[in-house]
């Protein structure tokens, strides 16, 4: 196949498909959606944090204007249970309250304010019992549920070197050992839309328009919560303001809406407020996390240890494994020791967040580094490249592709890592204390099952569509991007279809695996549409080359080729009476997954500045460098890239959401008190990443980069404030009071 006559658009800066629609208003977003005879839905939520409920008022509500139901566990929506990573129960279907703000209410009336008003009439008695809401209270924690036989947790893993008889012997016998504890407070995804849905029945059928990271995934999981069949359920997600993992599977709102609906017989509309998102939407976990480090004096691992415990729902929901997904792979090591707990609260259920385990665990991971470089003298740098894994930690299993050693040294040329002061206070800028820090950034190179069809079209135009999502990614570029390619059509002839259930099976835009996943069935599917049209250019009696051998005929950029001339595809369209022609193509990693590790990887440079008066920090600079394999949309990566390191910057110094111990309480489950970074808080960042394609994941050898930036960032801002300070925080979030000492 070639590309059109001006170039492959693959890894050139692209503006978005989409984006004069998004800046336009044109697209459609969840709660757009403007349906005839459109209901509105409102929720009532626990005001205490565990008991039973006693009893509901529900007259006012019900006798208010315009209300045209009102649920209520005593009057209930028939809902399953979702399982998986979701909730263990379903709304409404008992009096239990498991965690404060679970839904126990939903009233629908014939506009917003009106539901909004009658759902705040509605009055409930308890019967309370005390609330788990205490991490430190259930350390040391028990193993993950359901991860082994008889309870063991599969996430407890330990290597040893021959003759060594345990982690404790391998530590003790090092020459040097670091022992550091840190711990993270709840922290929430804040994306952009809130969730919303908006349901519509015909024939037993449902459409369900919401966002989400995975069409499929949220049909599949609706239909089980409504007791359904599969293809009974429809999801359209065309636009999706930000998931960050909280839109990876339906919650409870979203099947409650639909099954309000079928009650109505009328569509429903629900919109979270955005105090409802934080509670009823899942959140990273709390957790605390101890490494332990053995080295020689110069600064080689002989051993580490990484154990953690993390908040886990009575409700069920996501287990956070940070040990696993780091110390497991950065670094060489004769001896590992991972163990991974959860302690159980009554407290909303926990899901994935961007980089779900990485993100914490490589805070704990590298601040450990970190002191072990100021303890052994070793620039941390230096420190890293001494410790280079050449295969997967504790196996023989070489990587796909690893190019890690180049990002430590670009980075540090762009970023001039010599200039660094190793001695903490050393360098000042009037009342500000300078500090540089850095760490290594390793994320999974996942690969799931996708599926595309392309079609070339009579219109000029060709097709390629895959149920995949865009969460403000950019898949509607990639998508083009790549079919373009393959196809070797102008950009602007190739038409994007994505965030539907309807079409062919997609990746989820979670795990970082949209691209790299789809890319490579994107090339599947334009070879076999060729094909298809070579075929229907042999078979065609109009056809300039009717009865030639398919075989034969050559294409080239929208073009056939052979012994009676050229065609366009218009053209052998027009021939045979038909509007289109194409194929419908699937693409999945193949056995050389069981041979090879598959990571993206980078390294962070960051400087702070920490104002000597006042103790108030302040990122002024940061560059990163990342090995992702082929990259697609230079334009979509540098953004992506960029907001993976806002999120360890505000992971390191902003965010946090403390639990209530006697109530179970989230105490800043809003955008008030939930604080996220804005404008003023983030400097330039200089991303940067290096070409070198991993044609063993993939032929198109793009792998996944959406997450990869959030990995370690948070540390290289907590490494450059005890660089400038001498201070070492191992309490996230950085706030000026713990600098003030």
């Amino acid at each position: 196949m070639t590309s059109s006559s001006t170039g492959s658009p693959v890894g050139r800066d692209i503006e978005r498909v989409d984006g004069r629609q998004k800046v336009t208003g044109r697209a459609r977003y969840a709660a757009d959606q403007h349906v005839e005879h459109l209901a509105y839905a409102a929720l009532v939520l626990s005001t205490v944090g565990k008991g039973r409920i006693r009893t509901m008022d529900t007259d006012a509500a019900a006798k208010a204007p315009g209300v045209l139901a009102v649920h209520t566990p005593f009057a209930p929506l028939k809902l399953y249970a979702g399982g998986g990573f979701g909730e263990s129960f379903a709304p409404l279907q008992d009096d239990t309250v498991r965690y404060r703000g679970q839904i126990i209410g939903m009233v629908v009336a014939d506009t917003f304010e009106r539901a909004r008003d009658a759902a705040q009439l509605i009055r409930a008695d308890y019967d309370t019992e005390p609330v788990r809401a205490s991490l430190p209270a259930g350390l040391p924690g028990t193993p993950p549920p359901g991860r082994g036989p008889a309870g063991a947790s599969t996430t407890r893993t330990t290597v040893l070197a021959d003759g060594v008889d345990s982690i404790e012997d391998a530590l003790d016998a090092g020459e040097i050992t670091v022992q550091t504890t840190v711990t993270q407070p709840v922290q929430h995804h804040a994306a952009m839309e809130p969730h919303a849905t908006t349901a519509v029945w015909h024939d037993d059928h449902v459409t369900v328009y919401c966002g989400t990271q995975a069409p499929g995934i949220y049909a599949s999981g609706i239909a089980g919560q409504l007791g359904v069949e599969p293809d009974r359920v429809r999801v359209v997600s065309p636009f999706t303001g930000g998931g960050f993992g909280g839109k990876s599977i339906p919650w409870g709102d979203a099947a409650l809406t639909a099954a309000a609906a079928r009650a109505l017989g009328r569509p429903v509309k629900l919109v979270l407020a955005r105090e409802q998102v934080f509670t009823l939407a899942g959140h990273r976990s709390s957790l605390t996390q101890t490494v332990r480090l053995a080295a020689s004096r110069d600064g080689v691992l002989s051993a580490v240890s990484h154990t953690s415990a993390a908040s886990y729902s009575a409700s069920g929901g996501w287990v956070l494994t940070p040990a696993s997904g780091t110390s497991g792979v950065f670094y060489a090591t004769p001896n590992l020791h991972v163990d991974e707990r959860v302690v159980t609260l009554d407290v909303p259920a926990a899901t994935a967040m961007r980089a779900p385990g990485e993100a914490p665990g490589s805070f704990a991971l590298e601040t450990a580094m970190d002191e072990l470089a100021v303890k052994t003298g070793i620039d941390p740098v230096e420190l890293r490249l001494r410790n280079h894994a050449t295969t997967l930690p504790g196996t023989q299993t070489p990587w796909s592709s690893k190019y890690l050693k180049d990002c430590y040294r670009i980075g540090a040329e762009r970023f001039g890592w010599h200039r660094r002061a190793a001695t903490p206070r050393s360098r000042t800028d009037g009342e500000w204390l300078v500090g540089t820090g850095m760490a290594t950034a390793v994320y999974p190179a996942g690969r799931m099952p996708a599926t595309v069809r392309i079609l070339f079209r009579d219109d000029g135009t060709a097709t390629v569509a895959s149920g995949a999502a865009d969460i403000g990614t950019g898949a509607w570029t990639v998508l083009a991007i790549v079919a373009a390619d393959a196809l070797g059509l102008p950009l602007a002839r190739i038409e994007p279809r994505l965030g539907d259930s309807s079409l062919p099976p997609g990746a989820p835009a979670f795990g970082s695996m949209t691209t790299g996943s789809t890319a490579p069935a994107v090339q599947a599917a334009a070879a076999d549409a060729i094909d298809a049209l070579r075929k229907l250019a042999a078979d065609t009696p109009a056809s300039p080359f009717h009865g030639q051998d398919p075989a034969d005929l050559r294409y080239h950029a929208g073009r056939i080729e052979g012994d009676g001339g050229s065609a366009t595809f218009v053209e052998l369209l027009a021939a045979a009476g038909t509007h289109s022609v194409g194929a419908t193509s699937s693409a999945a990693r193949g056995d050389e997954g069981k041979k090879y590790a598959f990571h993206s990887f980078g390294a962070h440079f960051c400087e702070v500045r920490v104002n000597r008066y006042t103790g108030e920090p302040r990122v002024s600079r940061f560059t990163t460098v990342v090995d992702v394999g082929r990259v697609v949309n230079a334009r979509t990566t540098r953004s992506q890239l960029i907001g993976g390191v806002i999120f360890g910057i505000g992971h390191a110094l902003l965010e946090a959401d403390p639990l209530e111990e006697h109530t179970g309480r989230l105490a800043a489950a809003n955008l008030g008190e939930y604080l996220v970074p804005a404008h003023a808080d983030i400097p330039p960042i200089d991303v940067h990443w290096l070409d070198h394609p991993d044609t063993v994941y993939s032929a198109f050898g793009a792998r996944g980069l959406g997450e990869l930036g959030t990995v370690g960032s948070a540390a290289a801002v907590a490494n450059a404030v005890y660089n400038a300070t001498g201070l070492r925080v191992r309490d996230l979030p950085i706030t000026l009071d713990k600098l003030l000492g």
